[in-house]
């Protein structure tokens, strides 16, 4: 991930920190991961929790915004770069139409991954320009020669296949 995303500054070494007391699931700062215990016994399997917690490490944002397409990217290199997700019983979502882009996690990774195969590179983008804090709406229409995100959203609700 290092290597696609976040070549020059990216950290090689993170530390993973087990919590007995940490009652969420997972979360990363600077080049640490704290995963909480109870999930980490009751699911064994999910170790690319971790995967996409590394992401986090390697998207080394100065800001957190847009949550949606920040946690989005992270699952996206979950999905992307898995060790364990059918094991852990993890995948993408199917596309439903109650759901929307804005919905986080496997919902934006799984519209990002459509966007990618029609618009190679986005995904890249995205996270670069999320990196340098340059990130504004109207980069979905640069990227795509014309495309807001809600259009690019309202195609993929009509043909969601990957």
């Amino acid at each position: 991930m290092c290597d696609r995303f976040n070549r020059n500054s990216c950290h090689r070494e993170v530390s993973i920190k087990i919590n007995p007391e940490y009652k969420g699931v997972a979360y990363a700062s600077d080049n640490t991961i704290v995963i909480s215990a109870n999930w980490f016994r009751d699911n064994p399997q999910d170790s690319d929790a971790i995967t996409h917690e590394c992401m986090h490490v390697v998207q080394n944002y100065s800001r957190y915004e847009p949550g949606w397409l920040v946690e989005g990217i992270a699952d996206y290199a979950r999905w992307k770069h898995d060790r364990n997700n059918p094991a852990a019983n993890w995948s993408l979502l199917n596309f439903d139409h109650s759901q929307h882009y804005t919905n986080l996690y496997r919902i934006t990774a799984r519209f990002l991954a459509w966007c990618e195969k029609r618009y190679p590179n986005i995904v890249n983008e995205l996270d670069r320009a999320l990196r340098k804090n340059i990130y504004q709406a109207r980069l979905w229409v640069r990227i795509t020669r014309a495309k807001t995100t809600d259009q690019l959203w309202n195609e993929y609700s009509k043909h969601p296949n990957l």
